[in-house]
């Protein structure tokens, strides 16, 4: 099964577009774990096991991990989800970016030393650098196009003399990731919920593509707009589906023992929520 009707099966199955990010903060764990890099695994195998059912992906993000020299419990967190929930898609959030030989290490890195279904790239450096993902038959790719962070603006909105019609930046990503790059068929694009009049726009250039939206929750992005921008379908089918993120305020829904019921009602909440907004597009 590819990438793609991973996330089909799962939306079905668990009745959601939410994703849970896994961006293990030990700073933030509730007290009996709180501090202690060690207990990386133990805390998000936690919530992985309070979460599975309400989910359409999960979202480990490297970083997290590497700050810690926790590479060893992220490799036992992925066979973890393999176990738990091999129902749900994983994408690698890694936002990768590099020459081809070099792409093909990452390619390596993402899809056999840690299993994952898909990840995240930067296609900034074109198409090469992308090419060795696609490589891997079945496997997934979502590529930065119109990302939350107000820095984004200083690329990603810029025009393009040089292409035919003037396009924004992230338009002629979109565009590129609709037609020409998507080889394999399972390219998908990386676009912030605090920017719904562009997640519209890009459904526009993209319409068949899965959407990964980061920024619902503690950053801000409305739940509501992103789906009413971004999810396409009808009562019987998803035609474009959407990968709702949501990080923070499920991992730290709350600070005490009670953590893993808090995060599963916050899951459950935010789902019901996008749920909701679908059904009164």
């Amino acid at each position: 099964m590819n990438f793609v009707d991973m996330l089909a099966r799962a939306e079905r199955q668990n009745g959601s577009m939410l994703c849970v990010g896994l961006d293990p903060e030990p700073a933030r764990f509730p007290a009996r774990l709180k501090g202690d890099a060690s207990r990386i695994y133990d805390f998000c195998a936690a919530i992985v096991d309070a979460t599975a059912d309400l989910v359409i992906a999960f979202k480990p993000q490297i970083a997290y991990f590497a700050a810690h020299g926790a590479e060893a419990q992220l490799e036992r967190l992925m066979q973890h989800l393999r176990r738990a929930a091999p129902q749900v898609p994983v994408i690698l959030d890694a936002k990768r970016g590099d020459i081809g030989a070099t792409a093909e290490q990452y390619a390596i890195e993402a899809f056999e030393r840690y299993g994952a279904d898909a990840v995240t790239l930067s296609p900034f450096m074109g198409f090469d650098s992308v090419q060795p993902y696609l490589k891997r038959h079945g496997k997934g790719a979502f590529l930065l196009c119109r990302t939350s962070n107000p820095g984004g603006d200083d690329l990603q909105n810029q025009r393009l003399a040089s292409v035919a019609g003037e396009p924004l930046l992230y338009e002629h990503i979109a565009t590129l990731a609709q037609s020409a790059w998507n080889i394999n068929g399972q390219l998908g694009l990386v676009v912030g919920a605090t920017y719904p009049a562009e997640i519209a726009r890009v459904r526009v250039l993209a319409p068949t593509l899965p959407l990964l939206i980061p920024g619902v929750g503690a950053q801000g992005g409305d739940a509501r707009a992103t789906v009413r921008a971004g999810w396409r379908g009808d009562a019987h089918r998803t035609e474009a589906a959407i990968v709702v993120n949501s990080s923070r305020s499920i991992l730290y829904a709350s600070p005490g023992n009670d953590f893993v019921a808090s995060s599963r009602a916050e899951a459950m909440r935010t789902r019901d929520l996008l749920h909701a907004a679908r059904e009164h597009r």
